[in-house]
């Protein structure tokens, strides 16, 4: 199923939710806004723990929730930050992004300037290790 991207639309979503971040340790609000393949945005933001293990990242939060309703495919996904630099999904959010996302779909990060920036998976998380790459491994 095809489906046009609004950038912007994932842009005010991805705004709202970091609205609700809770960040009381780092100060570093993130809002997140992903597409599905069924045309659905799903949103998360960080949520920050005194015990730093137990934090989960805006992505992780969104892709979660949309899992939960069952999608498993991932057309586009938006981080929003109120920095000026844009701030692309750290290391381990890049590999669940990977789990549910084509190599060549595109990542954009926004900020409160309005200024975007865009990546491919591929180019964030080069040689992934993913479900297609165990499905083509070789058995040992």
């Amino acid at each position: 199923m095809s489906h046009d991207i609004s950038w912007a639309e994932l842009a005010r979503q991805a705004r709202q939710a970091a609205e609700q971040a809770y960040a009381p340790y780092s100060k570093f609000p993130v809002g997140v806004a992903v597409l599905a393949s069924s045309g659905r945005i799903y949103t998360g933001c960080n949520v920050e723990n005194a015990s730093y293990g137990g934090t989960t990242c805006a992505e992780r939060n969104a892709i979660a929730a949309a899992v939960v309703a069952g999608e498993r495919q991932f057309l586009a996904l938006m981080v929003y930050t109120p920095q000026t630099q844009l701030t692309p999904p750290c290391g381990i959010c890049r590999q669940v992004i990977a789990e549910f996302y084509a190599p060549d779909s595109p990542v954009r990060s926004c900020n409160h300037l309005e200024q975007q920036q865009e990546w491919r998976l591929d180019e964030l998380l080069p040689s992934a290790f993913t479900p297609t790459y165990l499905a083509n491994s070789s058995k040992i």
